[in-house]
């Protein structure tokens, strides 16, 4: 078995190292930074999906059927699940995530892996936090489209008064919030290309503005920590382990706030010396020619040419969103499906978008990233195949002693084993597998409660020590990949070295003091 695996492990690299010889990175994007103008097609490099997913398919099909042709289908599952994470790593030819992950998922159930009974369980479990998801997504889409994180943003730097200092301060505060109100992934679509913007209209140097991009994308990342409705795979499990939203958010908002707090405070005190001090003078009515420009819409009732009333409605809209996000919380609490809310509010902001601006439905449909809903799906498919092979069964049988009896132990074994995982494999597998360890731990109510916690804080943060940590961070990569701003591992990791070991240790510690002192 040994000889197979490691010719097998052979065969892989050899293949993956293809991937890296024909991929030429992400296609060029088809607008330029300010959307005002197309690169012309001879400029253009078509994106070869067709070839990009024949190319993934091929390479998950060689890798696993040494092990299918020789009945070693616990090898396969594994191989499947590994091939599966380092295609969405690589992304060839920029390739979304969900195929290669659809691709896995298929092999998988053809194995006879994972049953029919058992997909039905998967969808019942994810089915409630990808509406929730999506229709958070679709808010993101619709307040885009009249600018109003441009105008966020714009403020925020207003605020900063010149100030380097206050910018950073500034710029944390709008990632917690987008993320807080949103989700981490949006935030981090939405925010860094209006951050590249807004620091390059400020005449910073492409070395001046990777202090800012990076600290805010870490806690953007992280931001999902305090409430569960900021991420779908914290969502998945709340469902799996049966913990309500309000529950969540009770025994998780103040020790992962202070923790976000403490973080963006050691990331000002290791990052002072690159931030700058005092800002170039900028354009003052950039803004106002910005959103002249951008977002003049015919038979508006609004006219962002006037300062005054753009505020205004830029403030009520902020107040609407705010309450739809408070309102989930208090469904949960009265036993409401959370879906039902987050679907509710998103058709009213589209009813409001519809009366002050006249823009239709149909953009919805287009910009909506549908594939979350089949990447979420295809991935929980692999892991429930991790978990009937018996892999799942070793987790509990190598974690169960060490945390059964202690909620100190707990806490903090199963905090940075969750964070090691992420880092190896990505936090939304690292986290699906941890949750469903834990439901087969069967230990105490508030044990059980805490131990979930820890994982989300292991995914959420812990997970940031390597850029492949989360999906979000990849998706942050790219982003600034597509914009000609180049950071190396080194930089990064040089940061989140530092930031991310104290930061989670800090947060567990304040995890299980919260715990202790509140609800024992």
């Amino acid at each position: 078995m040994l000889s197979i695996l490691l010719i097998s492990a052979m065969v892989l690299i050899f293949i993956m190292s293809i991937v890296f010889l024909v991929d030429d990175g992400p296609p060029t994007p088809r607008y330029t930074l300010h959307h005002k103008e197309e690169i012309p097609d001879k400029k253009r490099k078509e994106h070869p999906r067709l070839k990009a997913i024949l190319l993934v398919l091929l390479i998950q099909l060689s890798s696993v059927m040494p092990f299918i042709i020789i009945g070693y289908t616990v090898l396969a599952t594994i191989m499947v699940f590994l091939v599966t994470i380092l295609i969405i790593f690589i992304r060839p030819k920029g390739l979304n995530e969900a195929y290669p992950a659809l691709i896995g998922a298929c092999i998988i159930i053809i194995m006879g892996v994972v049953s029919y009974t058992n997909m039905v369980d998967i969808v019942d479990k994810i089915s409630g936090a990808s509406i929730t998801i999506i229709a958070t997504i679709v808010m993101t889409v619709v307040l885009e489209s009249f600018g109003f994180f441009y105008w966020a943003a714009l403020t925020l730097a207003k605020l900063s008064k010149g100030s380097g200092y206050r910018l950073f301060w500034n710029i944390q505060i709008l990632c917690f919030l987008m993320t807080l109100l949103f989700n981490n992934d949006g935030s981090i679509l939405i925010t860094t290309p209006i951050l590249i913007l807004l620091l390059k209209n400020m005449k910073l140097m492409p070395h001046q503005q990777i202090p800012y991009l990076i600290s805010g994308a870490l806690i953007a990342t992280a931001s999902s920590a305090p409430i569960g409705v900021s991420n779908i795979v914290n969502l998945i499990s709340l469902n799996i382990v049966n913990i309500s939203l309000y529950e969540h958010t009770a025994m998780m908002f103040v020790p992962a706030t202070i923790g976000l707090l403490f973080m963006s405070l050691c990331l000002f005190l290791l990052l002072k010396k690159r931030l700058v001090r005092v800002l170039p003078e900028p354009d003052h009515k950039w803004d106002d020619k910005f959103f002249a420009k951008k977002f003049t819409f015919v038979n508006s009732k609004i006219s962002f040419e006037n300062k005054s009333a753009r505020t205004r409605f830029m403030f009520k809209i902020l107040l609407f969103v705010f309450s739809i996000r408070c309102s989930l919380f208090i469904a949960s609490f009265l036993n409401i499906p959370i879906s039902i809310v987050a679907v509710a509010g998103s058709i009213a902001l589209l009813i409001l978008r519809w009366h002050y601006f006249r823009i239709g439905f149909f953009d919805i449909l287009r910009k909506t990233p549908w594939h979350i809903l089949l990447f979420a799906f295809s991935m929980y498919v692999i892991i429930f195949g991790l978990n009937n092979i018996g892999m799942t069964n070793e987790l509990v049988n190598l974690a169960k002693p060490m945390v059964k009896d202690n909620l100190f132990n707990a806490n903090f074994i199963m905090g940075v084993l969750i964070s090691v995982f992420s880092n190896i494999f990505n936090n939304h597998p690292a986290l699906m597998v941890g949750t469903i360890t834990l439901q087969a731990m069967e230990l105490p109510i508030l044990t059980m409660k805490t131990v979930y916690l820890a994982n989300i804080i292991g995914s959420d943060i812990g997970s940031l020590l390597l850029p492949i940590g989360t999906l979000a961070s990849l998706i942050w990569m790219n982003i600034l990949k597509e914009n000609n701003i180049k950071i190396k591992w080194k930089d990064y990791i040089g940061i989140t070295i530092i930031v991310i070991p104290i930061t989670l240790v800090f947060t567990l510690t304040l995890l299980y003091f919260w715990v202790h002192m509140v609800f024992i």
